[in-house]
């Protein structure tokens, strides 16, 4: 394999994304054309959000999402939150994910990032100590979600709890 390049993406890279997304969540539906674009360019103009991947040849590899989170608390440094992690298959156990995150700490580090969150939903040994590798810890925080389902046909499901719901 030539050598990946690391860098932020670009608004060229939309079709790769969607295709290196699908080793992300395989059975999820594909966006729609003016949906993706939409998103796509709301990621790549915002302020807060860094798109991170790993070129090789010209196909997208690897990748990962960085939110900078401005913060009043902690003397007004910001946060991090790394979510959408992935590595093409056919690319895995290369150091690509490894680099990528890297690169995501990096942007954090430039921005004055007091701490980085990087939420996962696996629950593979494997994928949490590689997580652990790179030099997130497990357990010091508990995050809670909370989420609304989504119909295959893209629709909303439910709502969110109300305040009256709650119990709080």
């Amino acid at each position: 394999m030539k050598e990946a390049i690391i860098r932020r993406a670009a608004e060229h890279d939309l079709p790769e994304m969607l295709n290196l997304y699908r080793h992300l969540h395989p059975h999820e539906a594909q966006l729609e054309p003016a949906t993706a674009e939409r998103v796509w360019s709301n990621l790549l103009t915002s302020n807060f959000m860094t798109v991170i991947v790993a070129q090789a040849a010209e196909q997208l590899v690897s990748s990962c999402t960085l939110a900078i989170v401005p913060n009043l608390s902690r003397g007004g440094r910001s946060y991090g939150v790394i979510e959408n992690v992935v590595t093409h298959a056919d690319h895995r156990k290369l150091g690509l994910g490894r680099r990528v995150l890297a690169h995501a700490l990096d942007v954090a580090s430039q921005a004055d990032c007091y701490k980085v969150h990087l939420a996962t939903g696996s629950k593979r040994e494997a994928t949490l100590r590689f997580y652990e590798e790179v030099g997130f810890e497990r357990g010091g925080k508990t995050y809670f979600e909370v989420r609304r389902e989504v119909a295959l046909s893209g629709r909303h499901v439910g709502n969110w709890p109300s305040a009256d719901q709650s119990g709080a």
